[in-house]
Protein backbone atom coordinates (compact mmCIF):
# COMPACT_ATOMS: atom_id res chain seq x y z
CA UNK A 1 0.00 0.00 0.00
CA UNK A 2 1.69 3.68 -1.14
CA UNK A 3 0.33 5.07 1.83
CA UNK A 4 -1.52 8.37 1.07
CA UNK A 5 -2.30 9.17 4.55
CA UNK A 6 1.81 9.35 5.44
CA UNK A 7 2.07 13.17 4.81
CA UNK A 8 -1.01 13.83 7.15
CA UNK A 9 0.47 11.05 9.47
CA UNK A 10 3.95 12.62 9.80
CA UNK A 11 1.94 16.53 10.46
CA UNK A 12 0.23 14.65 13.78
CA UNK A 13 2.91 12.55 14.76
CA UNK A 14 3.92 12.49 18.47
CA UNK A 15 6.27 11.00 20.63
CA UNK A 16 3.99 10.77 23.49
CA UNK A 17 3.77 7.60 26.10
CA UNK A 18 0.30 6.10 25.77
CA UNK A 19 0.44 3.72 28.44
CA UNK A 20 2.25 2.53 31.64
CA UNK A 21 3.07 -0.87 31.55
CA UNK A 22 5.28 -2.82 33.57
CA UNK A 23 7.75 -5.72 32.82
CA UNK A 24 11.07 -6.99 32.76
CA UNK A 25 12.97 -6.68 29.76
CA UNK A 26 11.13 -8.99 27.11
CA UNK A 27 13.30 -8.77 24.24
CA UNK A 28 17.04 -9.37 23.71
CA UNK A 29 19.66 -7.00 21.63
CA UNK A 30 19.81 -9.93 19.42
CA UNK A 31 15.78 -9.96 19.25
CA UNK A 32 15.65 -5.98 19.43
CA UNK A 33 17.76 -6.15 16.53
CA UNK A 34 16.05 -8.88 14.38
CA UNK A 35 12.81 -6.47 15.02
CA UNK A 36 14.75 -3.15 13.24
CA UNK A 37 16.31 -5.37 10.63
CA UNK A 38 12.65 -6.84 9.52
CA UNK A 39 10.90 -3.97 9.79
CA UNK A 40 13.53 -2.35 7.12
CA UNK A 41 12.50 -4.98 4.80
CA UNK A 42 8.78 -4.35 5.46
CA UNK A 43 9.24 -0.84 5.08
CA UNK A 44 11.71 -1.43 2.19
CA UNK A 45 9.11 -3.46 0.21
CA UNK A 46 6.88 0.01 0.01
CA UNK A 47 9.19 1.43 -2.85
CA UNK A 48 8.77 1.74 -6.60
CA UNK A 49 11.75 -0.57 -7.14
CA UNK A 50 14.66 -2.20 -4.81
CA UNK A 51 17.49 -3.86 -6.57
CA UNK A 52 19.69 -4.50 -3.12
CA UNK A 53 16.72 -4.77 -0.45
CA UNK A 54 19.58 -4.17 2.73
CA UNK A 55 22.22 -4.60 0.10
CA UNK A 56 21.12 -8.31 -0.36
CA UNK A 57 20.61 -10.49 -3.44
CA UNK A 58 16.87 -9.52 -4.97
CA UNK A 59 15.69 -13.03 -6.10
CA UNK A 60 12.16 -11.27 -7.65
CA UNK A 61 10.30 -8.42 -7.03
CA UNK A 62 6.92 -8.61 -8.43
CA UNK A 63 3.16 -7.46 -8.57
CA UNK A 64 0.21 -9.63 -9.21
CA UNK A 65 -3.33 -7.78 -9.22
CA UNK A 66 -2.96 -5.91 -5.62
CA UNK A 67 -0.31 -7.66 -4.58
CA UNK A 68 3.46 -6.59 -4.13
CA UNK A 69 5.96 -8.78 -3.25
CA UNK A 70 10.16 -8.60 -2.31
CA UNK A 71 11.92 -11.97 -2.08
CA UNK A 72 15.14 -11.57 -1.27
CA UNK A 73 18.57 -14.22 0.08
CA UNK A 74 20.80 -12.73 2.47
CA UNK A 75 23.86 -14.93 2.35
CA UNK A 76 25.11 -13.92 5.63
CA UNK A 77 22.46 -14.54 7.78
CA UNK A 78 21.36 -17.80 5.62
CA UNK A 79 17.55 -16.85 4.86
CA UNK A 80 15.54 -16.31 2.27
CA UNK A 81 13.50 -13.28 3.16
CA UNK A 82 9.57 -12.71 1.68
CA UNK A 83 8.23 -9.17 2.65
CA UNK A 84 4.86 -8.17 1.58
CA UNK A 85 3.49 -4.44 0.90
CA UNK A 86 -0.13 -3.47 0.19
CA UNK A 87 -1.13 -2.23 -2.44
CA UNK A 88 -4.59 -1.12 -1.60
CA UNK A 89 -6.28 1.13 1.08
CA UNK A 90 -6.12 -0.57 4.03
CA UNK A 91 -9.14 1.62 5.52
CA UNK A 92 -11.34 0.71 2.34
CA UNK A 93 -10.16 -3.37 2.58
CA UNK A 94 -11.44 -2.89 6.31
CA UNK A 95 -15.20 -1.40 5.68
CA UNK A 96 -16.14 -3.00 2.54
CA UNK A 97 -17.64 -6.45 2.22
CA UNK A 98 -14.25 -8.24 2.13
CA UNK A 99 -14.20 -7.74 5.79
CA UNK A 100 -16.34 -10.89 5.69
CA UNK A 101 -14.71 -14.25 6.83
CA UNK A 102 -14.03 -16.98 4.28
CA UNK A 103 -12.98 -20.07 4.62
CA UNK A 104 -9.13 -20.65 4.16
CA UNK A 105 -8.33 -22.41 0.99
CA UNK A 106 -4.53 -21.53 -0.49
CA UNK A 107 -1.97 -23.40 -1.03
CA UNK A 108 0.36 -25.60 0.94
CA UNK A 109 -2.03 -26.23 3.44
CA UNK A 110 -4.87 -28.85 3.52
CA UNK A 111 -8.16 -27.85 3.33
CA UNK A 112 -9.34 -30.69 4.75
CA UNK A 113 -7.56 -30.28 8.24
CA UNK A 114 -9.37 -26.39 8.30
CA UNK A 115 -12.25 -26.77 8.90
CA UNK A 116 -13.87 -23.67 10.37
CA UNK A 117 -10.55 -21.56 9.64
CA UNK A 118 -11.44 -18.87 8.08
CA UNK A 119 -9.90 -15.61 7.06
CA UNK A 120 -10.35 -11.48 5.77
CA UNK A 121 -11.79 -12.33 2.28
CA UNK A 122 -9.85 -9.56 1.14
CA UNK A 123 -6.61 -10.79 2.94
CA UNK A 124 -6.90 -14.17 1.39
CA UNK A 125 -7.61 -13.11 -2.36
CA UNK A 126 -4.41 -11.03 -2.11
CA UNK A 127 -2.62 -13.83 -1.07
CA UNK A 128 -3.65 -16.26 -3.47
CA UNK A 129 -2.79 -14.18 -6.54
CA UNK A 130 1.13 -14.67 -5.64
CA UNK A 131 1.05 -17.63 -3.57
CA UNK A 132 2.26 -20.65 -6.43
CA UNK A 133 4.69 -18.16 -7.46
CA UNK A 134 6.13 -17.35 -4.21
CA UNK A 135 6.37 -20.94 -3.41
CA UNK A 136 8.00 -22.15 -6.34
CA UNK A 137 10.47 -19.14 -6.26
CA UNK A 138 11.27 -19.90 -2.02
CA UNK A 139 11.38 -23.38 -3.03
CA UNK A 140 13.63 -22.99 -5.65
CA UNK A 141 16.11 -20.70 -4.34
CA UNK A 142 16.19 -23.22 -1.15
CA UNK A 143 17.00 -26.17 -3.41
CA UNK A 144 19.87 -24.08 -4.98
CA UNK A 145 21.89 -22.88 -2.13
CA UNK A 146 21.32 -26.63 -1.24
CA UNK A 147 23.27 -27.51 -3.86
CA UNK A 148 25.62 -24.56 -3.66
CA UNK A 149 26.36 -26.27 -0.18
CA UNK A 150 25.84 -29.58 -0.11
CA UNK A 151 28.83 -30.49 1.85
CA UNK A 152 28.09 -27.96 4.67
CA UNK A 153 25.39 -29.02 6.58
CA UNK A 154 25.28 -25.49 8.77
CA UNK A 155 24.60 -23.56 5.42
CA UNK A 156 20.98 -24.82 5.54
CA UNK A 157 18.96 -21.11 4.85
CA UNK A 158 15.60 -20.60 6.68
CA UNK A 159 12.82 -18.29 5.49
CA UNK A 160 11.68 -15.19 7.34
CA UNK A 161 8.10 -13.40 6.57
CA UNK A 162 7.62 -9.92 6.68
CA UNK A 163 5.19 -7.23 6.15
CA UNK A 164 3.83 -3.90 7.73
CA UNK A 165 0.38 -3.36 7.63
CA UNK A 166 -1.94 -4.79 4.85
CA UNK A 167 1.45 -6.01 4.45
CA UNK A 168 1.78 -7.96 7.44
CA UNK A 169 -2.02 -9.34 6.96
CA UNK A 170 -0.82 -11.11 3.81
CA UNK A 171 2.69 -12.73 5.53
CA UNK A 172 0.43 -14.08 8.09
CA UNK A 173 -1.64 -16.31 5.93
CA UNK A 174 1.65 -16.65 3.57
CA UNK A 175 4.01 -18.00 6.32
CA UNK A 176 1.64 -20.88 7.21
CA UNK A 177 1.01 -21.51 3.81
CA UNK A 178 4.77 -22.00 3.38
CA UNK A 179 5.47 -23.86 6.41
CA UNK A 180 3.04 -26.46 5.10
CA UNK A 181 4.74 -26.26 1.34
CA UNK A 182 7.81 -26.60 2.90
CA UNK A 183 7.78 -28.24 6.42
CA UNK A 184 11.32 -29.14 6.61
CA UNK A 185 12.29 -25.47 6.66
CA UNK A 186 12.85 -23.37 9.41
CA UNK A 187 10.21 -20.28 9.56
CA UNK A 188 9.53 -17.19 11.46
CA UNK A 189 7.50 -14.41 11.12
CA UNK A 190 7.13 -10.95 11.66
CA UNK A 191 4.84 -8.52 10.75
CA UNK A 192 4.70 -4.81 12.07
CA UNK A 193 0.64 -2.78 12.91
CA UNK A 194 -0.91 -5.66 11.84
CA UNK A 195 -4.33 -6.56 11.42
CA UNK A 196 -6.31 -9.00 12.69
CA UNK A 197 -6.62 -11.37 9.85
CA UNK A 198 -8.99 -15.09 11.19
CA UNK A 199 -11.06 -16.38 13.66
CA UNK A 200 -9.64 -18.24 16.61
CA UNK A 201 -9.22 -21.37 14.52
CA UNK A 202 -6.74 -19.52 11.95
CA UNK A 203 -5.11 -17.84 14.99
CA UNK A 204 -4.48 -21.57 17.05
CA UNK A 205 -3.31 -23.05 13.45
CA UNK A 206 -0.55 -20.51 12.90
CA UNK A 207 0.88 -20.75 16.64
CA UNK A 208 0.67 -24.82 16.14
CA UNK A 209 2.19 -24.79 12.54
CA UNK A 210 4.78 -22.47 12.99
CA UNK A 211 5.02 -21.96 16.98
CA UNK A 212 4.54 -18.76 19.35
CA UNK A 213 8.20 -18.84 19.88
CA UNK A 214 8.75 -18.36 15.82
CA UNK A 215 6.06 -15.22 16.08
CA UNK A 216 6.95 -12.01 16.50
CA UNK A 217 3.50 -9.34 16.00
CA UNK A 218 5.12 -5.86 16.55
CA UNK A 219 2.39 -3.49 17.55
CA UNK A 220 3.72 0.52 18.11
CA UNK A 221 2.25 2.12 20.84
CA UNK A 222 -1.40 3.46 20.24
CA UNK A 223 -1.38 2.40 16.37
CA UNK A 224 -4.93 1.71 16.04
CA UNK A 225 -4.49 -0.70 12.69
CA UNK A 226 -3.90 -4.17 14.93
CA UNK A 227 -7.39 -3.41 16.54
CA UNK A 228 -8.89 -2.08 13.53
CA UNK A 229 -11.08 -5.33 12.33
CA UNK A 230 -13.27 -5.56 15.77
CA UNK A 231 -13.57 -9.20 17.30
CA UNK A 232 -17.10 -9.02 17.11
CA UNK A 233 -17.37 -10.11 13.69
CA UNK A 234 -15.08 -13.35 14.37
CA UNK A 235 -11.64 -12.02 14.37
CA UNK A 236 -8.72 -13.24 16.47
CA UNK A 237 -4.92 -12.23 16.99
CA UNK A 238 -2.71 -15.12 17.21
CA UNK A 239 0.31 -14.66 19.57
CA UNK A 240 3.10 -13.41 19.55
CA UNK A 241 2.83 -9.94 20.49
CA UNK A 242 5.61 -7.36 21.14
CA UNK A 243 4.06 -4.21 22.46
CA UNK A 244 6.35 -1.42 22.76
CA UNK A 245 3.97 0.46 24.77
CA UNK A 246 5.95 3.79 25.41
CA UNK A 247 8.58 5.71 23.20
CA UNK A 248 12.23 4.89 24.11
CA UNK A 249 12.61 9.00 25.05
CA UNK A 250 14.37 7.88 28.20
CA UNK A 251 14.93 4.27 28.14
CA UNK A 252 17.02 1.86 26.21
CA UNK A 253 14.45 0.61 23.48
CA UNK A 254 14.09 -2.81 24.86
CA UNK A 255 12.77 -1.57 28.08
CA UNK A 256 10.06 -0.42 26.43
CA UNK A 257 8.57 -3.87 24.97
CA UNK A 258 6.33 -6.02 26.48
CA UNK A 259 6.09 -9.97 25.79
CA UNK A 260 2.89 -10.45 26.10
CA UNK A 261 0.63 -13.43 26.73
CA UNK A 262 -1.82 -15.16 23.77
CA UNK A 263 -3.08 -13.48 21.27
CA UNK A 264 -5.02 -11.38 23.11
CA UNK A 265 -3.50 -10.28 26.01
CA UNK A 266 -5.90 -7.31 27.50
CA UNK A 267 -2.70 -5.77 29.28
CA UNK A 268 -0.80 -4.75 25.85
CA UNK A 269 -2.11 -3.25 22.72
CA UNK A 270 -5.85 -4.56 22.86
CA UNK A 271 -6.06 -2.21 26.28
CA UNK A 272 -5.80 0.51 23.84
CA UNK A 273 -9.37 1.76 22.05
CA UNK A 274 -8.11 1.60 18.11
CA UNK A 275 -7.92 4.72 16.22
CA UNK A 276 -7.70 3.59 13.21
CA UNK A 277 -4.60 4.48 10.94
CA UNK A 278 -2.93 6.94 12.85
CA UNK A 279 0.25 8.61 13.52
CA UNK A 280 2.18 5.57 15.32
CA UNK A 281 1.10 3.42 12.70
CA UNK A 282 3.53 5.34 10.43
CA UNK A 283 6.58 4.42 12.39
CA UNK A 284 8.35 1.59 13.67
CA UNK A 285 11.79 1.18 15.35
CA UNK A 286 13.23 4.08 13.76
CA UNK A 287 11.61 3.55 10.39
CA UNK A 288 9.18 5.96 9.15
CA UNK A 289 7.27 3.00 6.93
CA UNK A 290 7.53 3.09 3.15
CA UNK A 291 9.94 6.55 3.30
CA UNK A 292 13.20 5.33 2.77
CA UNK A 293 14.88 4.54 -0.75
CA UNK A 294 18.16 3.76 0.60
CA UNK A 295 17.22 0.68 2.38
CA UNK A 296 16.87 -0.32 -1.61
CA UNK A 297 21.00 0.32 -2.36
Amino acid sequence: MRFSFVSAALALFTTLPVATALTTRAVTDALYEELVLYTKYSSAAYQLTCPHPLGNTLIKDFEFGRTQTLIVRDDTRKEIVVAFRGTFSLSDAVKDAKILLKPLICPGLDALELVNTTVHHGFLDAYNDVAEEIIGIVDGELKKVQAENLKDSEERFRIVVTGHSLGGAIASIAAPSLKGALPDTELKLFTFGQPRVGNANFARMVEQLIGVENIFRAVHTWDGVPTMVPRFLGYEHFATEYWQFQEPILKQPQDTIKRCVGGEDPTCSDSIPSTGINPPHTRYFGQLMATNPRLCF
